[in-house]
């Protein structure tokens, strides 16, 4: 490709279009052009607003377009990243410039394979996605339905196309509501956590700056540790864990305020109502 770019493994020589420019695909497609894995100019977006549109130019030199259909015509591979409320009305619009030669890939909040197949051309090539907000910041999670109707080279198309922001792991899509309830909303959960951290901080004489700092870097760090090392996170835990030391304290008083069973219960929040809105969609 010119200029130096040098695609990933699946997106040599794809057009790449985004129905949408909001914040997610602008994760995404800052990702791709930061990273000179795809030349902008193979990068299409479809926005409704003049001021967007002019901003996604400028600021990436992609192509822009506020009309979906033509964008879905020339787009070898598509992105549906539209607001859940919006996406049928938009599939409809869409639905005569795909097929069989076209990769969908929908990182569209609860909209299932399904509901994509009724909505799409027949043989329409179909990856279901859920990342979440930290692919703003280059580290997010992004889990993949591997069991929709695509080829096995698709999955390689996805994962190139999340690389550069986030980590990928292939599921069934009946485990995707789950993945939700764990990452989706996780990093809620974790925002929680630095905050109350931090008030512990503040409670016990720490600058609110500081105490943020040290709560949200400790959180990074132990994150990183976890995936880096290798081991169970109860082993990390116990390595911290002295006898009769201050961890041992603090994590007893966290157990019996129940600071476990409370994030399992939040998963399983999270999941139970990303199946109830399934089913409404």
């Amino acid at each position: 490709m010119s200029g130096g770019y040098m695609a990933a493994d699946g997106l040599k020589n794809r057009m790449i279009g985004f129905i949408g420019a909001g914040n997610m695909a602008e994760a995404l497609i800052q990702g791709l052009t930061s990273s000179r894995t795809v030349d902008p100019q193979k990068i299409a977006a479809s926005e409704p607003l003049a001021d967007r549109r002019a901003y996604m130019e400028a600021s990436y030199g992609i192509r822009v377009t506020e009309d979906n259909q033509a964008l879905a015509k020339t787009a070898d591979v598509l992105v549906l990243a539209v607001k859940p409320q919006v996406a049928a009305e938009v599939m409809s619009l869409v639905a005569a410039f795909t097929g069989p030669d076209k990769l969908v890939i929908s990182i569209v909040a609860g909209l299932t394979t399904a509901a994509m197949q009724q909505a799409l051309a027949a043989d329409t090539r179909i990856v279901r996605t859920v990342p979440n907000t930290p692919v703003f910041v280059g580290e997010g999670m992004v889990a993949v339905a591997d069991d929709g109707p695509a080829l096995p080279e698709d999955y390689a198309v996805a994962e190139a196309l999340f690389r550069p922001v986030a980590r990928t792991a292939l599921m069934p899509e009946k485990l995707m509501d789950a993945a939700l309830g764990v990452s989706g909303s996780g990093p809620a959960y974790v925002f929680l956590m630095i905050e109350a951290l931090a008030d512990g901080g503040v409670k016990m004489g720490l600058p609110r700056p500081t105490a943020l700092t040290l709560a949200a870097q400790t959180l990074l760090g132990a994150a990183k540790m976890c995936l880096e090392s290798g081991k169970h996170p109860g082993e990390l835990k116990d390595m911290v864990t002295s006898p009769a030391g201050t961890t041992i304290a603090a994590l007893h008083r966290m157990e019996t305020a129940g600071v476990r069973a409370a994030l399992i219960d939040a998963v399983e929040a999270a999941a139970r109502r990303a199946e109830e809105l399934g089913r409404l969609a």
